[in-house]
Protein backbone atom coordinates (compact mmCIF):
# COMPACT_ATOMS: atom_id res chain seq x y z
CA UNK A 1 0.00 0.00 0.00
CA UNK A 2 1.19 3.57 -0.58
CA UNK A 3 -0.22 6.58 1.31
CA UNK A 4 0.00 10.39 -0.59
CA UNK A 5 -0.35 12.88 2.53
CA UNK A 6 -1.43 16.62 0.98
CA UNK A 7 -1.43 19.64 3.17
CA UNK A 8 -5.02 21.49 2.18
CA UNK A 9 -4.46 24.96 0.78
CA UNK A 10 -1.04 24.97 2.11
CA UNK A 11 0.02 28.77 2.00
CA UNK A 12 -2.98 29.92 3.59
CA UNK A 13 -3.28 26.98 6.35
CA UNK A 14 0.55 28.01 7.34
CA UNK A 15 -0.65 32.12 7.41
CA UNK A 16 -3.67 30.51 9.82
CA UNK A 17 -1.32 28.55 12.35
CA UNK A 18 -0.47 32.11 13.62
CA UNK A 19 -3.43 33.46 13.21
CA UNK A 20 -6.19 31.74 14.34
CA UNK A 21 -8.50 34.22 14.39
CA UNK A 22 -9.12 34.04 10.60
CA UNK A 23 -10.08 30.02 10.72
CA UNK A 24 -13.37 30.11 8.80
CA UNK A 25 -12.53 32.97 6.93
CA UNK A 26 -11.40 33.69 3.29
CA UNK A 27 -7.75 34.09 2.77
CA UNK A 28 -5.35 34.40 -0.13
CA UNK A 29 -1.66 34.15 -1.06
CA UNK A 30 0.00 36.28 -3.35
CA UNK A 31 2.79 35.39 -5.71
CA UNK A 32 6.01 37.46 -6.40
CA UNK A 33 5.58 41.27 -5.79
CA UNK A 34 1.82 40.55 -5.02
CA UNK A 35 1.11 39.88 -8.62
CA UNK A 36 -2.03 37.22 -8.48
CA UNK A 37 -3.62 34.48 -6.37
CA UNK A 38 -1.15 31.20 -5.80
CA UNK A 39 -3.33 29.73 -2.22
CA UNK A 40 -6.45 30.55 -1.30
CA UNK A 41 -8.49 28.84 1.45
CA UNK A 42 -12.09 26.73 0.95
CA UNK A 43 -13.90 30.62 1.36
CA UNK A 44 -12.31 32.31 -0.78
CA UNK A 45 -12.46 29.05 -3.53
CA UNK A 46 -16.32 29.46 -3.04
CA UNK A 47 -16.09 33.67 -3.48
CA UNK A 48 -15.24 32.53 -7.50
CA UNK A 49 -11.35 33.30 -6.46
CA UNK A 50 -9.66 31.39 -9.39
CA UNK A 51 -6.09 29.99 -8.89
CA UNK A 52 -3.71 32.69 -10.60
CA UNK A 53 -5.95 35.34 -10.78
CA UNK A 54 -4.47 38.78 -10.64
CA UNK A 55 -4.50 40.62 -7.53
CA UNK A 56 -6.06 43.94 -9.48
CA UNK A 57 -9.46 41.86 -10.87
CA UNK A 58 -10.11 40.76 -7.56
CA UNK A 59 -9.61 43.63 -5.66
CA UNK A 60 -13.17 44.29 -5.07
CA UNK A 61 -13.67 41.12 -4.03
CA UNK A 62 -10.83 41.68 -1.26
CA UNK A 63 -12.85 44.54 -0.29
CA UNK A 64 -15.96 43.63 -0.61
CA UNK A 65 -15.52 40.37 1.57
CA UNK A 66 -12.71 41.36 3.63
CA UNK A 67 -10.46 38.70 2.61
CA UNK A 68 -7.28 38.48 4.44
CA UNK A 69 -4.08 39.02 2.06
CA UNK A 70 -0.84 38.19 2.10
CA UNK A 71 2.49 37.97 0.37
CA UNK A 72 4.48 34.65 -0.20
CA UNK A 73 6.39 33.83 2.69
CA UNK A 74 8.52 30.78 1.60
CA UNK A 75 10.74 30.91 4.78
CA UNK A 76 8.08 30.46 6.60
CA UNK A 77 5.91 27.46 4.28
CA UNK A 78 9.17 26.04 3.93
CA UNK A 79 9.75 25.25 7.66
CA UNK A 80 5.96 24.44 8.03
CA UNK A 81 6.95 22.14 5.32
CA UNK A 82 9.50 20.22 7.17
CA UNK A 83 7.46 20.25 10.41
CA UNK A 84 5.00 17.71 8.80
CA UNK A 85 7.22 15.46 7.23
CA UNK A 86 8.61 15.13 10.67
CA UNK A 87 5.21 14.17 11.61
CA UNK A 88 5.04 11.43 8.84
CA UNK A 89 8.40 10.19 9.29
CA UNK A 90 6.89 8.23 12.32
CA UNK A 91 4.54 6.47 10.38
CA UNK A 92 6.10 4.74 7.61
CA UNK A 93 9.47 3.11 7.05
CA UNK A 94 9.96 5.64 3.77
CA UNK A 95 8.97 9.34 2.93
CA UNK A 96 8.80 10.63 -0.45
CA UNK A 97 8.56 14.57 -0.54
CA UNK A 98 7.06 15.26 -3.95
CA UNK A 99 6.58 18.81 -3.44
CA UNK A 100 6.38 21.57 -0.94
CA UNK A 101 3.25 20.19 0.29
CA UNK A 102 2.60 16.70 -0.43
CA UNK A 103 4.49 13.23 0.25
CA UNK A 104 3.88 9.89 -0.42
CA UNK A 105 4.48 7.11 1.97
CA UNK A 106 5.88 3.40 1.96
CA UNK A 107 3.59 1.41 3.50
CA UNK A 108 4.00 -1.78 1.95
CA UNK A 109 5.39 -4.66 4.56
CA UNK A 110 2.78 -3.58 6.81
CA UNK A 111 0.40 -6.34 8.28
CA UNK A 112 -2.45 -6.30 9.94
CA UNK A 113 -3.17 -2.49 9.48
CA UNK A 114 -6.74 -1.40 9.44
CA UNK A 115 -5.61 1.41 7.22
CA UNK A 116 -8.62 3.74 7.18
CA UNK A 117 -8.21 4.03 10.44
CA UNK A 118 -4.27 4.76 10.13
CA UNK A 119 -5.29 6.70 7.68
CA UNK A 120 -7.27 9.18 9.79
CA UNK A 121 -4.54 8.78 12.59
CA UNK A 122 -1.85 10.15 10.37
CA UNK A 123 -4.06 13.21 9.70
CA UNK A 124 -5.06 13.88 13.15
CA UNK A 125 -1.72 14.03 14.19
CA UNK A 126 -0.50 16.65 11.80
CA UNK A 127 -2.78 18.56 13.11
CA UNK A 128 -2.70 18.09 16.28
CA UNK A 129 1.47 18.96 16.07
CA UNK A 130 1.26 21.22 13.44
CA UNK A 131 -2.20 22.85 13.01
CA UNK A 132 -1.77 21.93 9.36
CA UNK A 133 -4.62 20.49 7.83
CA UNK A 134 -3.46 17.12 5.87
CA UNK A 135 -5.81 15.02 3.53
CA UNK A 136 -4.34 10.79 3.53
CA UNK A 137 -5.41 8.86 1.02
CA UNK A 138 -4.30 5.20 1.01
CA UNK A 139 -4.54 2.72 -1.87
CA UNK A 140 -2.33 0.11 -3.60
CA UNK A 141 -0.33 2.50 -6.06
CA UNK A 142 0.49 5.76 -5.91
CA UNK A 143 -1.59 7.27 -8.14
CA UNK A 144 -4.78 5.74 -6.48
CA UNK A 145 -3.86 7.29 -3.46
CA UNK A 146 -3.86 10.56 -4.84
CA UNK A 147 -7.30 10.55 -6.07
CA UNK A 148 -7.86 8.94 -2.32
CA UNK A 149 -6.45 12.14 -0.74
CA UNK A 150 -8.71 14.36 -3.24
CA UNK A 151 -11.63 12.67 -2.08
CA UNK A 152 -10.90 13.41 1.14
CA UNK A 153 -11.09 17.35 0.46
CA UNK A 154 -14.58 16.60 -0.98
CA UNK A 155 -15.71 14.92 1.54
CA UNK A 156 -15.67 16.07 5.26
CA UNK A 157 -17.18 12.94 6.80
CA UNK A 158 -13.92 11.23 6.33
CA UNK A 159 -12.31 12.79 8.91
CA UNK A 160 -9.02 13.68 6.57
CA UNK A 161 -8.33 9.81 6.01
CA UNK A 162 -9.53 7.42 2.83
CA UNK A 163 -8.48 3.99 2.37
CA UNK A 164 -9.52 2.87 -1.50
CA UNK A 165 -8.89 -0.29 -2.10
CA UNK A 166 -12.04 -2.79 -2.63
CA UNK A 167 -12.27 -2.97 -6.88
CA UNK A 168 -16.06 -2.17 -6.50
CA UNK A 169 -15.01 1.26 -4.31
CA UNK A 170 -12.16 2.28 -6.89
CA UNK A 171 -14.64 1.75 -9.70
CA UNK A 172 -17.39 3.94 -8.14
CA UNK A 173 -14.86 6.44 -7.08
CA UNK A 174 -12.69 6.24 -11.27
CA UNK A 175 -16.41 6.31 -12.91
CA UNK A 176 -16.99 10.01 -11.53
CA UNK A 177 -13.09 11.31 -11.59
CA UNK A 178 -12.53 13.62 -14.12
CA UNK A 179 -9.88 12.69 -16.48
CA UNK A 180 -8.26 16.10 -16.12
CA UNK A 181 -7.37 15.66 -13.04
CA UNK A 182 -5.79 12.15 -12.74
CA UNK A 183 -2.12 12.90 -11.77
CA UNK A 184 0.39 12.32 -14.84
CA UNK A 185 -2.66 13.37 -16.88
CA UNK A 186 -1.46 16.96 -19.11
CA UNK A 187 -3.60 19.36 -21.00
CA UNK A 188 -2.59 18.28 -24.30
CA UNK A 189 -3.34 14.43 -23.29
CA UNK A 190 -6.38 15.58 -22.03
CA UNK A 191 -7.14 17.92 -25.10
CA UNK A 192 -6.84 14.23 -27.42
CA UNK A 193 -8.81 12.46 -25.09
CA UNK A 194 -11.77 14.61 -24.32
CA UNK A 195 -11.46 14.29 -28.44
CA UNK A 196 -12.75 11.07 -28.21
CA UNK A 197 -15.23 11.14 -25.81
CA UNK A 198 -13.40 9.97 -22.74
CA UNK A 199 -13.65 12.34 -19.79
CA UNK A 200 -13.46 10.05 -17.22
CA UNK A 201 -10.41 8.22 -15.26
CA UNK A 202 -12.96 4.88 -15.64
CA UNK A 203 -13.22 6.09 -19.38
CA UNK A 204 -9.33 6.06 -19.31
CA UNK A 205 -9.20 2.76 -18.06
CA UNK A 206 -11.31 1.34 -20.90
CA UNK A 207 -9.11 1.80 -23.79
CA UNK A 208 -6.91 -0.63 -25.08
CA UNK A 209 -3.08 -0.31 -24.00
CA UNK A 210 -2.30 0.05 -27.80
CA UNK A 211 -4.30 3.50 -28.02
CA UNK A 212 -2.79 4.72 -24.58
CA UNK A 213 0.57 4.03 -25.81
CA UNK A 214 0.18 5.34 -29.27
CA UNK A 215 -1.68 8.60 -27.36
CA UNK A 216 1.18 9.32 -24.55
CA UNK A 217 3.75 6.39 -24.83
CA UNK A 218 4.89 5.10 -21.48
CA UNK A 219 4.03 7.65 -19.43
CA UNK A 220 0.31 7.00 -20.42
CA UNK A 221 0.74 3.34 -19.26
CA UNK A 222 1.99 3.51 -16.31
CA UNK A 223 -0.78 5.69 -15.54
CA UNK A 224 -3.56 3.29 -17.13
CA UNK A 225 -1.73 0.76 -15.35
CA UNK A 226 -1.45 2.75 -11.62
CA UNK A 227 -5.30 3.10 -12.20
CA UNK A 228 -5.65 -0.80 -12.54
CA UNK A 229 -4.50 -0.95 -9.66
CA UNK A 230 -1.27 -2.33 -10.61
CA UNK A 231 1.37 -0.24 -9.05
CA UNK A 232 4.43 0.81 -11.38
CA UNK A 233 5.73 4.23 -10.76
CA UNK A 234 8.75 3.60 -8.17
CA UNK A 235 9.15 4.83 -5.11
CA UNK A 236 11.88 7.13 -4.63
CA UNK A 237 12.82 7.98 -1.20
CA UNK A 238 16.09 9.56 -1.88
CA UNK A 239 15.79 13.75 -3.44
CA UNK A 240 17.04 13.54 -6.80
CA UNK A 241 19.43 16.24 -7.29
CA UNK A 242 19.23 18.79 -9.82
CA UNK A 243 20.93 18.92 -13.05
CA UNK A 244 20.70 23.03 -12.95
CA UNK A 245 19.66 25.91 -10.35
CA UNK A 246 17.95 29.17 -11.35
CA UNK A 247 17.53 31.68 -8.70
CA UNK A 248 16.04 35.08 -10.25
CA UNK A 249 13.01 37.63 -9.26
CA UNK A 250 11.02 40.04 -10.72
CA UNK A 251 11.59 43.37 -9.01
CA UNK A 252 8.79 46.04 -7.71
CA UNK A 253 10.35 48.82 -9.16
CA UNK A 254 12.55 48.88 -12.19
CA UNK A 255 16.22 49.03 -11.46
CA UNK A 256 18.38 51.55 -13.11
CA UNK A 257 21.85 52.01 -11.19
CA UNK A 258 24.57 49.17 -11.90
CA UNK A 259 25.42 49.20 -7.93
CA UNK A 260 21.64 48.45 -6.73
CA UNK A 261 20.98 45.46 -10.03
CA UNK A 262 24.93 44.20 -9.00
CA UNK A 263 23.69 43.79 -5.27
CA UNK A 264 20.58 42.01 -6.13
CA UNK A 265 22.29 39.35 -8.39
CA UNK A 266 24.70 38.93 -5.43
CA UNK A 267 22.06 38.13 -3.61
CA UNK A 268 20.94 35.55 -6.22
CA UNK A 269 23.93 34.32 -6.24
CA UNK A 270 24.58 33.97 -2.69
CA UNK A 271 21.13 31.68 -2.72
CA UNK A 272 22.38 29.72 -5.57
CA UNK A 273 25.53 28.47 -4.08
CA UNK A 274 23.74 27.41 -0.98
CA UNK A 275 21.58 24.82 -2.49
CA UNK A 276 24.83 24.01 -4.78
CA UNK A 277 25.94 22.79 -1.35
CA UNK A 278 22.96 21.42 0.05
CA UNK A 279 22.66 19.01 -2.40
CA UNK A 280 26.71 18.27 -2.58
CA UNK A 281 26.66 19.70 -6.07
CA UNK A 282 29.27 22.32 -7.85
CA UNK A 283 28.42 23.96 -10.76
CA UNK A 284 30.78 24.20 -14.28
CA UNK A 285 29.27 27.45 -15.58
CA UNK A 286 27.13 29.92 -14.34
CA UNK A 287 24.73 32.15 -16.63
CA UNK A 288 24.03 35.44 -15.37
CA UNK A 289 20.82 37.85 -17.06
CA UNK A 290 18.68 40.75 -16.66
CA UNK A 291 16.37 42.08 -18.80
CA UNK A 292 13.59 45.20 -18.93
CA UNK A 293 9.91 44.76 -18.91
CA UNK A 294 8.76 43.94 -22.17
CA UNK A 295 5.16 44.93 -21.48
CA UNK A 296 6.20 48.09 -21.83
CA UNK A 297 6.18 48.63 -25.56
CA UNK A 298 6.95 52.54 -25.52
CA UNK A 299 10.43 52.37 -23.48
CA UNK A 300 13.84 50.89 -24.51
CA UNK A 301 14.00 46.85 -24.34
CA UNK A 302 17.27 45.30 -23.53
CA UNK A 303 18.13 41.55 -23.00
CA UNK A 304 21.77 41.15 -21.40
CA UNK A 305 23.51 37.31 -20.37
CA UNK A 306 26.54 36.48 -19.85
CA UNK A 307 28.00 33.06 -19.79
CA UNK A 308 30.37 32.57 -16.46
CA UNK A 309 33.18 29.58 -17.06
CA UNK A 310 34.70 28.71 -13.57
CA UNK A 311 38.41 27.36 -14.16
CA UNK A 312 37.22 24.74 -11.43
CA UNK A 313 33.57 23.53 -10.69
CA UNK A 314 32.82 24.92 -7.06
CA UNK A 315 29.74 25.84 -4.81
CA UNK A 316 31.98 28.66 -2.73
CA UNK A 317 29.87 31.95 -2.45
CA UNK A 318 32.72 33.90 -2.56
CA UNK A 319 33.42 32.55 -5.99
CA UNK A 320 30.15 32.29 -7.52
CA UNK A 321 29.23 35.99 -6.01
CA UNK A 322 32.44 37.84 -6.97
CA UNK A 323 32.00 35.94 -10.58
CA UNK A 324 28.30 37.20 -10.75
CA UNK A 325 28.61 40.43 -9.64
CA UNK A 326 31.38 41.11 -12.58
CA UNK A 327 29.17 39.85 -14.92
CA UNK A 328 26.35 41.91 -14.36
CA UNK A 329 28.77 44.89 -15.04
CA UNK A 330 29.97 43.33 -18.16
CA UNK A 331 26.14 42.87 -19.39
CA UNK A 332 24.74 45.76 -17.63
CA UNK A 333 23.25 48.97 -20.48
CA UNK A 334 23.03 53.10 -19.07
CA UNK A 335 19.78 53.99 -19.51
CA UNK A 336 17.42 51.02 -19.07
CA UNK A 337 15.51 49.80 -16.34
CA UNK A 338 15.74 46.16 -15.20
CA UNK A 339 12.33 44.60 -14.35
CA UNK A 340 14.09 40.69 -13.64
CA UNK A 341 17.55 39.34 -13.35
CA UNK A 342 18.66 36.08 -12.03
CA UNK A 343 21.36 33.35 -12.12
CA UNK A 344 21.77 30.10 -13.47
CA UNK A 345 23.90 27.12 -12.43
CA UNK A 346 25.21 24.45 -15.46
CA UNK A 347 26.77 21.80 -16.14
CA UNK A 348 26.89 20.46 -12.24
CA UNK A 349 28.73 17.11 -10.85
CA UNK A 350 28.58 15.92 -7.61
CA UNK A 351 31.36 17.02 -5.20
CA UNK A 352 32.04 13.18 -4.82
CA UNK A 353 32.43 12.75 -8.29
CA UNK A 354 35.04 15.67 -8.93
CA UNK A 355 38.60 14.46 -9.84
CA UNK A 356 41.51 16.67 -7.94
CA UNK A 357 43.38 19.01 -9.96
CA UNK A 358 47.35 18.07 -9.88
CA UNK A 359 48.23 21.32 -9.47
CA UNK A 360 45.22 22.13 -6.69
CA UNK A 361 46.52 23.65 -3.05
CA UNK A 362 44.76 21.08 -0.72
CA UNK A 363 45.29 23.53 2.22
CA UNK A 364 43.57 26.40 0.47
CA UNK A 365 40.65 24.22 -1.17
CA UNK A 366 40.35 23.11 3.22
CA UNK A 367 40.31 26.79 4.13
CA UNK A 368 37.53 27.35 1.69
CA UNK A 369 35.31 24.44 2.66
CA UNK A 370 35.60 25.93 6.44
CA UNK A 371 34.89 29.41 5.89
CA UNK A 372 31.56 27.71 3.77
CA UNK A 373 30.45 25.18 6.35
CA UNK A 374 30.56 27.95 9.04
CA UNK A 375 28.69 30.55 6.50
CA UNK A 376 26.19 27.60 6.30
CA UNK A 377 26.25 27.12 10.46
CA UNK A 378 25.79 30.26 11.27
CA UNK A 379 22.98 30.98 8.66
CA UNK A 380 21.27 28.20 9.39
CA UNK A 381 20.89 28.96 13.10
CA UNK A 382 19.95 32.79 12.99
CA UNK A 383 18.23 33.13 9.56
CA UNK A 384 19.86 33.26 5.79
CA UNK A 385 21.71 36.83 5.77
CA UNK A 386 22.50 36.81 9.09
CA UNK A 387 26.36 36.67 8.05
CA UNK A 388 26.52 37.59 3.98
CA UNK A 389 29.23 39.67 1.95
CA UNK A 390 29.25 43.29 1.71
CA UNK A 391 28.52 43.39 -2.25
CA UNK A 392 24.96 41.33 -0.80
CA UNK A 393 24.08 44.81 0.92
CA UNK A 394 20.97 44.63 3.04
CA UNK A 395 20.61 40.96 2.00
CA UNK A 396 17.37 41.13 0.87
CA UNK A 397 15.56 41.19 -2.69
CA UNK A 398 13.65 44.33 -3.75
CA UNK A 399 10.28 42.40 -4.38
CA UNK A 400 7.06 44.41 -3.03
CA UNK A 401 5.77 42.16 -0.01
CA UNK A 402 3.67 44.88 1.87
CA UNK A 403 1.31 42.09 2.95
CA UNK A 404 4.14 39.63 4.26
CA UNK A 405 3.77 37.75 7.71
CA UNK A 406 6.48 37.71 10.20
CA UNK A 407 8.75 34.85 9.96
CA UNK A 408 7.14 33.15 12.86
CA UNK A 409 9.50 30.24 12.93
CA UNK A 410 13.04 31.34 10.87
CA UNK A 411 13.73 34.82 12.34
CA UNK A 412 14.35 35.29 16.20
CA UNK A 413 12.83 38.93 16.23
CA UNK A 414 9.73 37.48 15.07
CA UNK A 415 8.60 35.42 17.60
CA UNK A 416 5.19 35.71 18.27
CA UNK A 417 4.52 36.93 21.34
CA UNK A 418 2.05 35.75 23.91
CA UNK A 419 0.10 37.26 27.08
CA UNK A 420 -1.37 36.09 29.65
CA UNK A 421 -4.34 37.27 31.29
Amino acid sequence: MFALADCNNFFASCERVFRPDLRGKPVIVLSNNDGCAVARSNEAKALGIKMGEPFFKIRHLVEKHDIAVFSGNMALYGDMSQRVRWVLEDFAPAVEVYSIDEAFLDLRGMENVDFDSYAKRISAECWRLTSIPVSVGIAPTKTLAKIASKLCKQYPKLRGGCYMHRPQDIEKVLRKFPIEDVWGIGRRTTVKLHARGIRTAWDYIRLPESAIRKMSGMTGVRTWMELKGIPCIEFEDAVECRQSICVSRSFAKEITEIDELGEQVANFASTMAEKLRQQSSLASEMLVFAYTNRFKDNEPQTYGNFLVHFECPTNDQRVIVAKAVAATRELYRKGYGYKKAGVVATHMVQESDLVPSLFEDRHSKECEQRITTALDVINGTFGRGTVRLAVQGSGRVKSSSERQSPHYTTRWTDLPEVSVK
